[in-house]
């Protein structure tokens, strides 16, 4: 009877010294993947993260509405994951790859996952879609929920699954989370980190909808709370249950 064929597998020392030289360079950014983030706060829902190697820009805004006075985040990233094109959310002030309809993208070496959700309460009738961000970065798992007001659905929820950082929005208004709602979707999602976005500090500005994050503070009550200013640096592996993460 005839034996199957078998095709010997090279060992290492017949591989050409160039693959042999680009698997000693793999392995280390591989590893290196893993290390954390290091997350910028520059007010309303602009965050900049940074880690495993790319750096992803949050809902870069002009100072207008509710972002009124505040310095807009004129910098570079490999990739921007607005919520909409709306000034306050989306505006082209920072330099990179924007990102603002749902999809599937790869950037930077990152694998990104755009889901569209209304903006409003009443299935996007009022002001349309936004979109929901998932990616992994710096290994962790993120989810970015800073421009919805709309309850998620089952769909929603499986593909968000567990993040380990969820951004949501606290502050209220037509297109924000109030701090009840904002309160039961973390609740449905379980993360293991929560930084809320979205909301006043100190005077409201003139032609803003938005409240302050103790609401949602308050809807929260028994998680443990840690204002961390405006850096917040995050190791690859987290502890369990939740915890807040006030950034300002």
């Amino acid at each position: 009877m005839a034996q199957p064929r078998t095709t010997a597998r090279p060992s290492s020392s017949f591989l050409p010294v160039r693959a042999l030289a680009a698997m000693a360079v793999a392995l280390p950014l591989a590893a290196s993947a893993n290390t954390g983030v290091t997350i910028t706060s520059y007010g309303h829902s602009a965050l900049l993260i940074r880690g495993g190697g790319a750096t992803v820009l949050l809902n870069p805004f002009k100072a207008v509405a509710c972002a009124a006075g505040l310095a807009e985040p004129r910098v570079s990233a490999n990739v921007i994951l607005a919520s909409s094109r709306l000034l306050d959310e989306g505006a082209p002030v920072a330099r990179g790859r924007m990102l603002s309809s749902p999809g599937s993208y790869r950037v930077a070496g990152l694998k990104i996952e755009g889901i569209s959700a209304p903006h409003d309460r009443f299935g996007g009738r009022r002001f349309g879609q936004s979109t929901l961000w998932r990616w992994k970065q710096g290994g962790l798992e993120f989810a970015h929920l800073g421009g919805t007001a709309a309850q998620l659905t089952p769909e929603d929820r499986v593909l968000l699954g567990k993040p380990d950082v969820l951004i949501i929005g606290v502050g209220g208004g037509a297109k924000v989370y109030t701090g009840a709602e904002a309160a039961a979707v973390v609740r449905e999602l379980n993360p293991r980190r929560v930084i809320p976005v979205q909301y006043v500090s100190g005077t409201t500005p003139k032609d803003c909808d938005q409240g302050s994050v103790d609401p949602f503070l308050q809807a929260m009550s028994g998680t443990p709370v840690k204002r961390v200013g405006r850096v917040l640096t995050l190791p690859a592996t987290l502890g369990e249950g939740t915890q807040i993460d006030v950034m300002r």
